[in-house]
């Protein structure tokens, strides 16, 4: 056993920890004195607190980076949980299979995508990675392998899918990968004015193409309300690879302060917006580039300064959602602040397998903030407001602030899931949410 201070993506909270290493799938799960937790870590890639665990240990499972077995024929993939979704895709696309699922980075490990029940573009096709995912090894505190899948044992299957590493360590997974004609995509951008144009367009989008995601100006007001760029894709097969990735760079140190801020984000945003010459561009791009633009960037959280940042990730279900949208992004660009990163998609129907899984039909809102402390603070509690009104929720893989009420009114199962938590393990979101319930 080491220790370390750990922080999470936004750097927010840091913490000493103490570390244990899962060596190899066959380890044993670590003792850990009475009294303590120990709660399973993977890439450290989700945003506020659901990874860390102060007063207690981590479990490293990033040495658990070995592909077990892989059918060519069937695209049926077993590997362990410390390997990178980018190592998959790695040797996946040359043979002509593709994630079923991915997030906005490939830097997540297996485990962490099965444990946030990631979503990526295609939602509205393919739902959440764990819809994906056969079987998976669930290794507890009193020693106890479980296999788990909807069918053997779907009741701890449903847990640990979405459930944030609580219910013990996942050490390998069989996932179903898909069938791509290659690397590149047929990539449309769209310009749209406002939230109107943007719910207009959706329909034909999410029926056309597979992957549909908006960037949107999230400091216009007005009848600019929303405006922004719907991006809407289809795999294809191409001579040459599309636009490639270039070359990765790096943000060399934590700037001294935030780097985003209302100015800068106002001129981007309107650069951005205004620069494309057309109303619609299409043209062919990697898969790099399209899925993981942000990934070129090494440590682009630095960005942010020494305070760090958070990201507000919601989703409002129903027919209020267009209008809880709305007054979410005009209390945004009334408050001032801003997103540089202000992403927004609509979810499809299909139902995620985990209790604790944040998608559900509806739109669904992501937003980064610069931390200003109480001024932000006081941001996030309107924005709270409009969530529960609209019955929506918060994506815990991104939070690091969320008020217990809302996770609890949000997230009705979590007392049906608390019974699967292993007594060894907890986490800094849990402590948090659960508080005083």
């Amino acid at each position: 056993m080491t220790s370390r201070s750990v922080s999470s993506w936004g750097n927010v909270t840091r913490a000493e920890h103490a570390l244990y290493r899962l060596r190899s799938r066959f380890d044993r799960f670590p003792q850990v004195p009475p009294g303590s937790t120990v709660l399973p870590y993977g890439n450290g890639r989700s945003y506020g607190d659901s990874c860390l665990n102060t007063g207690g240990a981590l479990l490293e499972t990033r040495s658990l980076d070995r592909f077990i077995r892989f059918d060519r024929d069937s695209g049926l993939l077993a590997c362990e949980a410390g390997v990178l979704l980018a190592d998959i895709l790695r040797f996946a696309v040359p043979c002509g299979w593709f994630l079923p699922v991915v997030p906005g980075t490939a830097y997540v490990t297996v485990g962490g995508a099965l444990a946030n029940d990631v979503h990526g573009k295609n939602h509205h096709r393919a739902g959440t990675f764990g819809r994906h995912v056969h079987r998976l090894e669930l290794l507890r505190s009193s020693g106890e392998r479980r296999v788990c899948s909807l069918e053997e044992s779907p009741q701890w299957f449903c847990a640990t899918v979405g459930g944030l590493g609580l219910t013990g360590a996942i050490t390998w997974a069989e996932i179903q990968l898909r069938r791509v004609p290659g690397p590149a995509l047929d990539v449309e951008t769209v310009r749209f004015a406002n939230l109107d144009e943007f719910f207009a367009l959706c329909d034909d989008s999410d029926r056309e193409f597979e992957y549909t995601v908006s960037w949107i100006d999230c400091l216009a007001r007005g009848p600019r309300l929303g405006r922004g760029l719907l991006q809407r894709a289809n795999h294809i097969e191409s001579p040459s690879r599309g636009r490639p990735a270039g070359r990765r760079l790096s943000v060399p140190f934590v700037s001294p302060v935030s780097l985003v801020n209302a100015a800068t984000l106002r001129v981007f945003n309107t650069l951005h917006y205004r620069l494309r010459r057309t109303a619609r561009a299409r043209g062919v791009a990697d898969f790099q580039s399209f899925f993981f633009p942000l990934d070129r960037l090494r440590h682009w959280n630095r960005l942010y300064g020494p305070r760090g940042f958070y990201q507000y990730q919601c989703v409002l279900p129903g027919a209020g959602g267009p209008d809880a949208t709305a007054r979410l992004l005009e209390t945004v660009a009334r408050s001032g602040l801003g997103s540089f990163l202000a992403v927004l998609k609509r979810f499809g129907s299909l139902a995620s397998p985990g209790m604790l899984s944040f998608p559900r039909a509806g739109v669904t809102l992501a937003l980064d903030f610069p931390n200003k402390g109480p001024f932000l603070e006081r941001l996030f509690h309107e924005l709270d407001e409009v969530v529960s009104a609209a019955g929506g929720r918060l994506y815990p893989a991104k939070d690091g602030r969320m008020p217990g009420a809302l996770f609890r009114s949000g997230y009705p199962q979590w007392t049906q899931f608390a019974p699967y938590i292993d007594p060894a393990c907890s986490s800094n979101f849990w402590r948090r949410v659960t508080e005083g319930a």
